[in-house]
């Protein structure tokens, strides 16, 4: 199994995202990550789908995605150079002893400190799927008490950088 990501681009109407999410749920496909989005165009979203599949059954996916009335275009970047982004919020304990080693922890991979309340402190942080993964495992012995990602976001680029893998 490998994760693919897929730029789903479909039209802005109601039931949408649920039709597609049925599609998923019927067929046992699972979505890795999910994030919609507008466009240029008010009239079409862009869906970004990640899913954790084999090649034959991404297949399957885009096939099944194709059928759907309200899908314009199915764009598997598998092979394809883009950039990707993602956000995450994570909420870690705060102790007098451990303050000032979150903040260098944070500080040292360019994250941000939203918020210090008296239990908590809150960072922000985007990046790729990776560098976000690498935050949240830097501050897991701290105790994360939340995380909360958007889910990565793609866009096609014709750069020098490929697949943002």
């Amino acid at each position: 199994m490998s994760k693919f990501t897929l730029s789903v681009l479909v039209e802005n109407k109601f039931g949408v995202l649920a039709r597609i999410a049925g599609l998923f749920s019927a067929r046992g496909f699972n979505i890795d990550s999910l994030a919609v989005s507008s466009t240029q165009d008010p009239s079409i979203s862009c869906m970004t789908i990640v899913v954790d599949a084999d090649k034959k059954t991404l297949e399957q996916i885009k096939k099944q995605l194709n059928k759907l009335i309200d899908i314009i275009k199915v764009i598997d970047l598998t092979d394809k150079r883009y950039v990707e982004k993602e956000l995450v919020l994570i909420n870690v304990n705060l102790e007098s002893k451990t303050k000032e080693k979150i903040i260098q922890a944070v500080d040292s991979v360019g994250a941000e400190i939203l918020d210090v309340g008296n239990e908590t402190v809150t960072i922000s942080e985007t990046g790729d799927t990776n560098k976000i993964n690498a935050l949240i495992e830097l501050l897991r012995p701290f105790g994360i008490k939340e995380v909360v990602r958007t889910g990565k976001i793609v866009i096609q680029t014709e750069g020098e950088k490929e697949g943002g893998r």
